[in-house]
């Protein structure tokens, strides 16, 4: 995947998707049996794992400092309205219906790709100068780009000219670093729990006296969840990375301590819990304001700023192998933390996570706020940048 994306361009693979991701809809509408429900879920993977790699490296590449913060996050802003969508839908249709209704989505996508030029960096990285010209005069809306051209391929330049094969992402300094801070923030994300609160929504509007399908819980969770990330998405260029994702790790530590703390004392009668009964619920929903401050939304942003252009795509490739393991251990590890042990476990278990993750955020956590992606490249190496000028992605 790495090798293609840099071959073929970020535009033409992204376009690409559409075909695993239009098959697999058709599969799920013609399926007679659960071996073709697998073929499909099998060439949605295709399709996902070129969007989450081709798809942050085209948004870190095309957006200026000063709104690449919100733009990247609408990358994590659209996969909880996919989220939102399909939870909607599949409530009320069963799934042949379901699939009829989005089958349309990767035909819509492919459209709107072809009216969009390929990233600057990829052009010039490839020597295609004129295109690369072209590129940014569609993307900045202005004529005049000649500075931000120059300024761009000496950049492109001095990146090509390192190495970039997968074994200097791992054995040159900068790109190990790079790497390590991407594995932990992804790491951050999905061991804050917020899995847990996806999995036991219900048992959650339950506990707190309602009467909710599993359904309507899921849909009322991630529209709330949406709701937030969505409003969170445009402020992250205003207060910073590395304060938010503090903020974020610290809040989310706090609320999952005191859920567990509510879970440990209901389960083994400490005290009688029937008046508290609303404490989930609100932990919840606590829970979500706070991790859609910088814990739901950051990672998939820093992604797409960290790595230098000549590794991007191979770092970028290995960090999402990781964060599928993290999804399936997450995952695995809430089930058999609860059956043996009960639901506090895991909860406590998230809240020291965080803890970590609050740790790792205030003092190992760049800032890349405001910074071309050079200039982060710089950070890294420990060097002082100049952004008196932000003209270069």
């Amino acid at each position: 995947m790495a090798i293609l994306i840099d071959v073929f361009g970020r535009k033409p693979l992204l376009m690409f998707t559409a075909i695993p991701q239009l098959c697999s809809w058709i599969l799920v509408i013609a399926a007679k049996n659960i071996y073709v429900f697998y073929l499909s879920r099998f060439l949605q993977g295709i399709g996902d794992a070129v969007i989450f790699n081709a798809g942050a490296t085209y948004i870190g590449e095309i957006a200026i400092p000063s709104v690449r913060g919100s733009w990247g996050n609408l990358f994590a802003v659209c996969t909880y309205l996919g989220q939102l969508l399909v939870n909607i839908v599949g409530a009320y249709y069963n799934i042949r219906t379901t699939a009829y209704i989005f089958i349309s989505l990767p035909v819509i996508f492919f459209i709107l790709m072809l009216l969009l030029p390929e990233t600057p960096y990829f052009l010039l990285m490839k020597e295609r100068e004129a295109e690369a010209y072209k590129s940014l005069r569609i993307l900045r809306w202005i004529n005049n780009v000649e500075d931000e051209l120059i300024s761009l391929t000496k950049d492109v330049k001095r990146q090509n000219s390192e190495s970039g094969t997968f074994k200097d992402v791992f054995t040159i300094p900068t790109n190990r670093k790079a790497l390590l801070i991407s594995m932990a923030i992804r790491g951050a994300q999905q061991f804050s729990g917020l899995a847990g609160f996806n999995v036991y929504t219900q048992y959650l509007f339950n506990k707190a006296g309602g009467d909710v399908s599993a359904a309507m819980s899921a849909i009322i969770y991630n529209a709330i969840l949406f709701l937030l990330i969505f409003a969170f998405a445009f402020v992250v260029d205003k207060f910073g990375r590395k304060p938010l994702m503090t903020f974020s790790s610290f809040a989310c530590c706090i609320v999952l301590l005191i859920e567990a703390t509510y879970f440990c004392v209901d389960q083994y009668r400490i005290i009688d819990t029937t008046n508290l009964k609303w404490m989930p619920l609100v932990g919840m929903l606590t829970f979500i304001l706070v991790c859609s401050s910088g814990l739901g939304i950051l990672p998939s942003l820093m992604l797409s700023e960290l790595f230098s252009a000549s590794i991007k795509s191979k770092a970028l490739c290995i960090i999402h192998i990781c964060f599928s393991v993290y999804i399936l251990s997450v995952s695995k590890l809430f089930q058999v933390l609860t059956s043996n042990f009960g639901l506090y476990v895991p909860f406590y278990f998230f809240s020291f996570c965080c803890f970590l993750s609050t740790i790792f955020s205030y003092y190992c956590m760049p800032e890349t706020k405001g910074k071309t992606l050079e200039e982060i490249q710089q950070s890294l190496r420990g060097h002082k940048t100049d952004q008196s000028k932000k003209i270069s992605p």
